[in-house]
């Protein structure tokens, strides 16, 4: 009878162990290389969803003087060695709304012409030095203002237009124009600029799970497809924008009564976003992301998901409760009683106290 080689068993048993844990380590590498790989395309994706525009360059320095930056305390060597401080000087971004009919989603949606778009939405967003204050400030669409001579892409530039509509700036010269016309208007440096379009909008919205706002009245606008009783309600993308778009139901049917809406959504969407808790769930955050990228342009400052990460990032302490909306004061202006002018001097003294 043969005797038992304890030694001979020994060596089987890490034999099969060995292959087992080389079988694992394989396995989990080719995960670890799957999710890189995978987060370097979402990444890449995302990057390259943003459009953007140069806006600096074509404007030059012919504008409102950029606010004087308090120089910050110098970081550690410890912390400046694993990243830069985030940055906490003041700034002022031009946000638009455009009806762009450009591509099937925003076509569906109602956008405008398909040889044009319009801003129908304009804010300027006033973040306070530090960034734990912000003040939004819509200004009309129907504002009658005097457009400037701009720059266009293609050469040449346009020509002045008095008591022109402020969103006609964007029809006749882009971003640029749109730029440089609330500049004029306002005396205020733009250091930033950001457009989304209708599909983006909705796509958000619907990304962050829905938004939550209470109208103080009803709502019965066929134009926009949106009647809602007063009350609060839980919106969805299609309806968000609906709601942002309204202004044939509610009060004197004027652009005025759109924006007081336009206000309660940003406020409400500000809300959603910071109670989503997105890091705790990579997939909604990327849904959310991809919605926003994919309907965005911005000027070249902005236009990497590494800018916009560093601007989100410096606005973590900013929260809704802190942030005012309000409009820029006009009153009906006197050649046209649908058209509104800015009133002065509140209008100065509200655009002074931004700079």
């Amino acid at each position: 009878m043969t005797g038992h080689d304890e030694n001979g068993d020994e060596r089987r048993r890490w034999g099969r162990r060995a292959r087992v844990l080389k079988a694992a380590g394989l396995t989990l590498t080719g995960l670890l290389v799957l999710g890189a790989g995978t987060a370097g395309w979402a990444y890449w994706h995302l990057n390259r969803n943003i459009k953007s525009v140069d806006i600096n360059s074509a404007l030059g320095d012919d504008r409102p003087a950029k606010a004087m930056v308090t120089p910050s305390a110098p970081a550690s060597a410890s912390a400046s060695a694993t990243a830069s401080p985030l940055p906490t000087e003041a700034l002022n971004i031009l946000v638009l709304g455009s009806d762009s009919r450009s591509g099937k989603a925003n076509a569906k949606l109602g956008g405008g012409s398909s040889s044009g778009a319009r801003s129908d939405t304009a804010m300027v967003v006033h973040i306070d030095a530090g960034r734990t204050k912000a003040t939004v400030v819509s200004i009309p669409r129907d504002t009658l203002v005097t457009r400037p001579s701009c720059p266009l892409p293609s050469g040449g530039s346009t020509a002045v237009a008095y008591d022109a509509m402020f969103n006609s700036a964007y029809s006749v010269g882009g971003p640029v124009c749109a730029v440089k016309t609330a500049e004029s208007v306002t005396g205020v440096r733009m250091d930033h600029y950001v457009e989304i379009d209708f599909a983006g909008f909705s796509k958000l919205v619907n990304a962050l799970g829905g938004v939550t706002v209470t109208t103080d009245e009803n709502i019965d606008d066929d134009k926009s497809h949106l009647h809602l009783a007063s009350g609060t309600h839980h919106l969805n993308g299609t309806q968000a924008l609906a709601l942002a778009r309204t202004r044939h139901g509610i009060g004197d049917g004027s652009d005025l009564g759109r924006i007081g809406l336009q206000q309660k959504l940003v406020k409400a969407l500000l809300k959603q976003i910071s109670s989503a808790d997105l890091l705790s769930d990579p997939a909604k955050l990327y849904d959310v992301a991809n919605a926003v990228t994919g309907s965005l342009t911005t000027d070249t400052g902005l236009d990497s998901l590494g800018e916009l990460t560093k601007l989100g990032q410096s606005l973590k302490s900013l929260s809704s409760d802190e942030v005012r909306t309000v409009m820029m004061p006009v009153v009906a202006a006197p050649s046209d009683p649908n058209r509104v002018i800015a009133n002065e001097p509140e209008a100065s003294d509200l655009w002074d106290s931004l700079k």
